[in-house]
């Protein structure tokens, strides 16, 4: 039989469920509902200028013919290059600061202050930076890398890799933390153990460190993943909602948005979410499935 909890324990339960009761709240009306509402929209017609019908596949068959919906997620695609480059150098920047230097304490701040920016403020301070007359050209003429201003916002072959930028600024320093944490975690022992078995620096951290540390990887992919894919207040604060200049910064998020609340077309807004929703958890899928079979997880 089960043991009977005693008054204080009773009491340390109802406090603990009571604290955490407001965030649970907040989930289940802001998270969870919409999942559950959106579900049947996307077989409906559901719009702010018709009668709501049952369409069935209707919404998915019109995406999958849609030449815009083929671009915004061509582009969310092209958007997932940010993962490897933004892991490689968050975990760089975690090994940096976590020696033992002076002002180690000050650069992990520094590094970490973009993530606590509000993403509308960085975003318009980096829109300033990519005008014409702004400090990145002066800086390119500056260092003679240029003669002319390049119009960073204008040129579309430029728009979308300047939105990657910012993103890859913003989130260094919150995956710099987890892989500090990572870092942190792997017992000091095992390391000396390796040197004094004769390995060097390089050998410790590819037989240790890394396998220690994939963890951490996975779940940074992912979620970097899973970002990526979802990208939208950059994009929409620099380039607007249609994906300016010519489609080339029309991701799946913000074409979803423009069709949702521009068009009022809300029916096939939650199939294209649907279909969103179901690539990232393909993504999500292999990643888990490669971790698996190519041995990246811990090595007992």
């Amino acid at each position: 039989m089960a043991a009977k909890w005693s008054k204080s324990q009773a009491r340390r339960a109802g406090f603990a469920y009571l604290m955490i009761a407001p965030g649970v709240i907040l989930l289940l009306v802001f998270t969870f509902y919409p999942i559950i509402y959106g579900l049947p929209l996307a077989f409906t017609n559901y719009s702010a200028l018709d009668t709501t019908k049952w369409i069935g596949l209707a919404n998915f068959k019109r995406a999958f013919s849609d030449p815009d919906f083929y671009v915004s997620l061509k582009n969310s695609l092209i958007y997932v290059v940010v993962v490897p480059i933004i892991q490689i150098l968050a975990i760089l920047m975690a090994v940096l600061v976590n020696t033992k230097l002076k002002l180690v304490g000050f650069f992990r701040v520094a590094f970490f202050i973009p993530v606590v920016t509000s993403m509308v403020a960085a975003a318009i301070a980096w829109k300033w930076m990519y005008e014409e007359k702004g400090i990145l050209n002066y800086m390119l003429r500056t260092l003679g890398l240029t003669h002319h201003d390049i119009a960073f916002m204008v040129e579309p072959k430029y728009a979308l890799a300047g939105v990657m930028l910012v993103t890859i600024w913003k989130g260094l320093g919150y995956y710099m933390m987890i892989y500090l944490a990572g870092l942190q975690s792997i017992p000091s022992e095992l390391q000396e153990a390796a040197r004094i078995d004769g390995a060097n620096r390089a050998q410790v951290i590819r037989m240790i460190t890394i396998p220690l540390l994939m963890p951490f990887v996975l779940l940074c992919s992912l979620l970097s993943v899973m970002g990526a894919i979802r990208v939208f207040d950059e994009i929409f604060v620099m380039h607007g909602p249609k994906g300016d200049p010519i489609n080339s910064t029309l991701v799946t998020s913000v074409y979803t948005y423009k069709v949702a609340f521009q068009d009022f077309d809300f029916g096939y807004a939650a199939a294209i979410g649907l279909v969103v929703a179901v690539i990232i958890l393909a993504f999500s899928v292999f990643m888990f499935r490669y971790t698996r079979k190519g041995g990246l997880t811990y090595y007992e």
